[in-house]
C-alpha cells in the first residue's frame, strides 16, 4: 500500500501560478512534479474560484474570524451539554441496587 503524498498550499499555489502565467504548460508541470492532470486541474479551479478572497478587506476577514470563534464557542457549549445529558441519562436509566430500592 503506497502512502499518499501531501502538498502544502504554497506548493499548490506555485504550480498553479506557473501554469496560469504561461511559464509552463500543464503537461510540463505535471511531468516535473509527478502530478496527475486532474489533480492540477482541481487545484487550478480552486485557486481561481477563491482568487477574490485575496482582495478581501481586513474588516471582512476579522468579521469572519469573529463569527468562526462564536460558532466554536457554541459547539463547545453544546458538546458539554450533551455530555452532561448523557451522564444524567445513564444515571437515571441504571438499575437501582438493593440498598437504593429500600431507601
Amino acid at each position: 500500500m503506497t502512502k499518499r503524498r501531501t502538498f502544502t498550499p504554497e506548493f499548490k499555489a506555485q504550480v498553479v501560478l506557473e501554469v496560469i502565467s504561461g511559464a509552463k504548460s500543464a503537461a510540463e508541470a505535471c511531468r516535473q512534479h509527478s502530478l496527475k492532470p486532474q489533480l492540477l486541474a482541481d487545484w487550478k479551479a480552486h485557486f481561481l474560484a477563491h482568487a477574490s478572497k485575496a482582495f478581501q478587506s481586513e474588516e471582512q476577514r476579522s468579521q469572519e474570524q469573529a463569527r468562526i470563534a462564536e460558532l466554536e464557542r457554541l459547539v463547545g457549549r453544546l458538546t458539554l451539554e450533551l455530555e452532561v445529558s448523557k451522564k444524567v441519562s445513564s444515571i437515571l436509566n441504571s438499575p437501582l441496587s438493593k440498598s437504593e430500592r429500600w431507601s
